[in-house]
């Protein structure tokens, strides 16, 4: 079971923040009020190429990344069984992959139909194994696990026959992930693709490289040698070095976000390594922490905010509560973008007040 625990202390403001704007930013995405009149960035890209949307999911996996390297390792330096930590890291891993199959079951509980993967089943594997290797290896072992991780992906997709299409298919029907997805979970798959799942097996793979970035900044953090002006340099640097490598290797393999290429986790990890640094220098280096406080709560709680997301949104439709409200007043008062773009807000809005209330009663979920 969960369990509810006192307020932290001596966390990384930035980090928090950092947490709450990438939840708030999934809340956001993820209730858009008509999706055929909705902002193009407000949506995923439609197979290759990226948009804001696109960004929101990798760069929470980056900081489980982050937050497993500080947690851990002053853990470990503190005397702790690395084996007692990996039991943690599994059952914590496991009530994350079981809440995931809840929602996705939610309210019918069909087995026969129950999709397998999912959002919250991706976080729980990649930070089990990620919390694998980092117990048990030290920043070299980390790089040599990312580039394992991305070269067997690269080397899966695109030199393994499929049986009726070939090898090297990069598009959704075709492909090895696709063919993987439907020979081992037929019926367990996202609904609205029924023969592939963009959380599926073969693009776990690169996913988990986006976890171990992130905890490569974490231990990037933790020099004790280096000043704050030179960690938030470093983050920079790798930010644009990652970016810049994955546009390079966009000729090779495109970016793409339903299949979580290569080029894709690169991407989002550079773009994570920017923003995070973005955070970093200016709330905790240059203390400007003022205006933070709305993105601090919102990330104390970030798993029950967006299982309790993903529940609302389920709950309007299941009442018919949406579509009169979107329609009688959303899109009664505004344009059709401007009120899709509303009637995210309200969700943000509403989890904000979920999230606040935890807070406010020092109550912090942790799985």
């Amino acid at each position: 079971m969960s369990s509810i625990v006192s307020a932290p202390s001596g966390r990384l403001v930035s980090l928090d923040a950092f947490r709450g704007a990438t939840m708030a930013a999934m809340v956001l995405v993820n209730n858009n009020g008509d999706s055929r009149s909705t902002f193009p960035p407000l949506l995923h890209a439609k197979w290759n190429g990226w948009t804001f949307t696109d960004l929101v999911f990798p760069f929470f996996l980056w900081i489980v990344g982050i937050s497993m390297t500080l947690s851990y390792a002053r853990r470990v330096e503190s005397g702790a069984d690395k084996r007692l930590l990996l039991l943690h890291s599994l059952r914590r891993a496991a009530l994350i992959f079981g809440l995931g199959l809840l929602l996705n079951g939610f309210p019918n509980y069909d087995l026969s139909t129950l999709r397998i993967p999912g959002v919250l089943q991706r976080i729980a594997v990649c930070y089990f194994i990620g919390s694998c290797i980092l117990l048990y290896t030290g920043w070299r072992g980390m790089i040599a696990a990312l580039v394992a991780c991305c070269t067997a992906y690269w080397v899966l997709m695109t030199s393994i026959d499929v049986p009726g299409y070939g090898r090297g298919v990069l598009e959704p029907i075709g492909n090895f992930g696709q063919w993987v997805d439907q020979l081992l979970l037929p019926g367990h798959l996202y609904s609205q693709t029924r023969i592939w799942d963009p959380e599926g097996f073969v693009s776990t793979l690169p996913a988990i490289a986006n976890v171990l970035f992130g905890a490569l900044a974490g231990l990037l953090l933790r020099r004790g040698d280096l000043p704050p002006a030179e960690k938030t340099s470093w983050l920079f640097v790798c930010g644009l070095a990652l970016a810049s490598l994955a546009g390079f290797l966009d000729h090779f393999m495109p970016i793409n976000k339903q299949l979580w290429t290569p080029p894709y986790a690169l991407l989002t990890s550079g773009f994570a390594f920017a923003g995070f640094a973005a955070s970093y220098w200016l709330i905790d280096v240059k203390g400007f922490s003022r205006h933070t406080g709305p993105f601090v709560i919102y990330g104390s709680n970030a798993i029950v905010v967006y299982a309790a997301s993903g529940l609302f949104a389920r709950l309007l439709s299941l009442t018919g509560i949406r579509q009169p409200l979107y329609e009688g007043f959303f899109a009664a008062v505004a344009p059709p973008m401007l009120a899709s773009l509303l009637y995210a807000l309200m969700h943000v809005a509403v989890m904000y007040l979920l999230a606040w209330g935890l807070y406010r009663r020092g109550w912090f979920v942790r799985f």
